[in-house]
This record gives C-alpha cells, structure tokens and sequence, in this order.
C-alpha cells in the first residue's frame, strides 16, 4: 500500500508532513503562514508602528524559522497598507560570510573559532547591519533587480544634496553589492542621486593645466626658455601646484586605510575605497561619523543617519530579524561558540534604540547562560525590557491544531478529512493530544506523522488496505520515535 493512496482515500492532495523545514516548506509558505501561530506571537511579532525587541530561545525544530517568515511576511502585508509609514526589514540570519572575513583577520593560533570570537564585538554586529541594510537601499534607489524582487522602492528625488552625501558615504563603507564593481555601482549611484563632486576635484585638472602651460612655454623660446634652463624652480613650481593633490591623497588614503582596519566584517580595498573619498570636499567629511575607529559611537551615529534618509524615503521604522545563530560554520554546534558571538548584542542600549527593533530567535541552549551571569549584566541588557520568552513551547492541544490546520490546507476540493479522522477509534482524542504532546515542537510532529504514514503503508497491502492507523502501529511507531529522539537528543542520530 502507497502513501499516497492512503491519502487520497482521505481526500488529502499532498502530505502534509513531508517537509520538516520551514525555508523549504511549501505546505507553510502557501497556506499555513498566515493562520498557524504560536500562541506568544502577539508578544514577538508587537506593533510595527512601534518597532520593539523581541528574544525568543526556542529548541531545534519549534518553529524559529517560520516564526521569522510569519513576522516578515506581515510586516510585508503592513508595508503594503501603509506605504508612506513602511518598515524596513533587515534579514540578519547568515552569519557565515561576516565571521569568514572576520576570522581573515587573524592568523596562526588566533584563527582558532574561540580565540577569533572572543575578538568579536558589539561594533562588528553593527557594520554587519549597517552593510545588509546599506546595500539594501542602495538597490532601492537604483531600482536593482533584487529590490524589484522583494518589492523594495526608494525614490532618490526625495533625498536634499546633506542626504545624498550621506548615502554615499555609507555606499562607500559598506555596500556589499556583487552585481557590479564597486566603484561602478558607487559613481551609478551618484549620478542617481544627482550629486556632483567637481568641488572636490578642483586641484588635479588645474595642476595638469599649470604643468602643460609650463611645458609649452619651455619650448616657445624667449624670456621663458632661457628661465627653464635653471633647474631649481622646478621643484618648488611642482610643489606648488600639486601639492593640494597630493596632500588630499594622502589624507583619502589615511582615512581609507583606518576603515578598512576597522570595518572587520566586510572585504573593502584601500585604493578603491580612497578613490571615491576623493569625490567629497574635506567640508563635506568633516565632522561626519566613519567607522575608522574600533568603537560602537561613530555606529550609533551611522545608524542615526541611516534612520533619518529611510524617514526621508517613507520607512518610519526598522526590524531586524535574528535567526539561524547555530548555523555557521564557525559555531560548529558548540553552545559555547554561539553565546561568544551573541552576547555583545544583549545590550540595553543598542535593543532599545528608538525606531529599531531587534526579533532575536535564538537556540534554547543559551537560555541557560542567562541564569548563570553577574549582576553587570543583567544591568547591561536589562532582559526585563526586551520582551523574553525564554522557551518556544508548544502544548500537545497547540500542535494537534497546526496538525489540523496543515491537513485542511491539503485536501482536495469537498474534503472534510480531520487528523482525528486518520486514525483508528480506539483512539481516543485524549491519547492523540497526550501523545503529540511528548512531540513538543512542530519538527517533531512532522516527523512522527510522516513515520505513521510509512509504517502504516507497509503494514498493509494495496489489495488488501485500511483506511484508518491502528493502536498497534500507533504504538510501535511511537516507541521507536521515542528510542530515536532519545538517541538524538544525546546527539547520536539525526
């Protein structure tokens, strides 16, 4: 006997079980994610109109994920209804080239996963969010095919020359854009913004201008050629009118030199980089934040900036979504790893900025840190204001209703197939609840269903079949998924 057939029989188009992750779940994505919540998502998800931090610890499997999809997918819902009062939407979950480049860094015995994270602060997070958000409106604003995609729109006439100086700025720092060259995308996105640098170039075309004037009258004969003949003016004639040059080189590259060093995240070049410093005026940096130093102050005032163009622009807010913490490379499954990388971003300060929030989906594991730390910290992140759920529970009644709702989504036109209708009648509801129950996230349940189908297909023959699971295949099913979890919850069986 097929599954399928075993399906139909129902009424059921798809298994709705098949599929166990959420980035990859059509089951979800197509019908389930507007209707299937968990029940503290009020708490987590709060009010666009007032972006706040929340952190959530939730185990393998209940629900991380598609808790940022639910988010996102509102938020996009809200964007749409509210177009001159959107949210913008940072999607902070691969960490992998970030710590790669970081880790670059450092050689020898520091490339070490936890020499290189004990390296890892607050600041590095920020340029990490900086870039994201950075090459994120820099798409918007020269309408680049991945804006188009998510729906992403800036109108660049918006923004005064203050403004468009001030994108430029943060393209120069962190766009981190690979459809084009850097410098490409960079003069692309000023022509956009219409603004001019001719004022800071003034000096090497009148320099070049000077030298050929020079060079002609040394050849025109007269009162000048005799005067050429001397050679000390040269030096003090080419000092003179190349100095300015120069000396604005040195200082672009200084200062390129300094950002580079301490924008760790992110692969940027000295020469490109004081290259296209050398199309502002030294008015037009002066005074303005740069991450050249290695400090969280001059982020906190690019942060500012980027909240003040994106007002501008029609986004009244900022949401960063936080997930996938156990995934690089770097972590390698260690708790220990994820809570060096993390624990610079638990501050009060940097959760609480007005107009930001911070939706923190972090593994359970690190929960348990929490309980062991000083006062100082505590005094530090102030978890008492960032609206904590310290475990994603599910309670068997709550995971019989996303069994439901994911067999609903399923069926075939007329259908009126339930989970309770699946199984034999001697089991009752309360054995069904209580046994999901023991599940305790969604993964689990997929993968406990998914084994039901399989050993109840095998148990039978497409000649022979039953339409309903019965106790003894419901219970030997269950204790070999209970050995199973057993085993991989010691970490010995995927």
């Amino acid at each position: 006997m097929k599954i399928s057939q075993f399906l139909e029989h129902h009424g059921i188009a798809v298994n709705p079980f098949a599929d166990e992750d959420a980035q990859t779940d059509p089951v979800f994505k197509d019908h389930c994610i507007g209707t299937t919540r968990h029940p503290s998502w009020d708490k987590i998800y709060g009010d666009p109109k007032e972006p706040a931090t929340s952190v959530v610890f939730g185990e393998k499997g209940a629900g991380k994920t598609a808790l940022r999809l639910q988010v996102r997918r509102n938020l996009d819902d809200y964007n749409r209804a509210h177009p001159d009062a959107r949210v913008f939407i940072v999607d902070y979950d691969d960490f992998n080239p970030f710590l790669d480049r970081f880790r670059d860094r450092f050689h020898g015995r520091k490339r070490k996963p936890e020499r290189v994270l004990t390296e890892w602060k607050l600041w590095d997070h920020m340029d990490a969010i900086l870039s994201l958000a950075t090459t994120q409106l820099d798409d918007a604003l020269l309408a680049a095919p991945a804006a188009t995609r998510s729906g992403l729109t800036a109108d660049p006439s918006r923004l005064d020359r203050l403004q468009a100086r001030d994108v430029l700025m943060l393209a120069a720092c962190y766009d981190q854009s690979t459809a084009e060259t850097v410098k490409g995308r960079w003069h692309r996105l000023r022509r956009t913004l219409k603004f001019s640098s001719w004022k800071a170039q003034w000096d090497w075309p009148l320099a070049i201008l000077l030298t050929v004037t020079l060079a002609v009258l040394a050849y025109t004969g007269g009162f000048w050629s005799e005067w050429m003949k001397l050679i000390w003016p040269f030096p003090i004639f080419f000092a003179a009118v190349w100095s300015p040059y120069m000396v604005r080189t040195i200082k672009r590259w200084w200062l390129s030199h300094n950002i580079v060093g301490n924008v760790r995240v992110l692969n940027r070049e000295v020469s490109s980089l004081r290259q296209i410093l050398m199309n502002f005026t030294s008015d037009e940096l002066a005074g303005q934040p740069l991450p050249n130093k290695q400090r969280t102050d001059d982020r906190y005032e690019l942060l500012a900036k980027l909240q003040g163009l994106l007002r501008t622009l029609g986004f009244a807010g900022i949401i960063v979504l936080i997930d996938r913490v156990d995934e690089p490379d770097l972590m390698g499954g260690s708790s220990e790893r994820m809570k060096a990388l993390l624990w610079p971003m638990l501050d009060n300060k940097f959760l609480k900025q007005p107009g930001i929030g911070f939706k923190m989906l972090l593994p359970v594991e690190l929960s348990h840190y929490i309980d062991r730390e000083d006062r100082d910290f505590y005094q530090r992140a102030r978890l008492d204001k960032q609206n904590v759920i310290r475990t994603l529970e599910w309670t068997g009644e709550a995971l019989y209703d996303v069994a439901n709702s994911r067999l609903k989504a399923c069926l075939s036109n007329g259908s009126t197939a339930t989970l309770r209708k699946l199984f034999s009648d001697s089991i009752n509801d309360r054995k069904l609840i209580d046994t999901l129950r023991e599940m305790r996230v969604p993964r689990h349940l997929f993968k406990f269903m998914h084994q039901l189908f399989v050993a109840h297909s095998n148990a039978h023959t497409e000649d022979e079949p039953k339409w309903q699971i019965t106790p003894e295949t419901f219970e030997s099913t269950l204790a070999l998924f209970r050995r199973e979890q057993e085993l991989f919850e010691r970490g010995m069986k995927v």
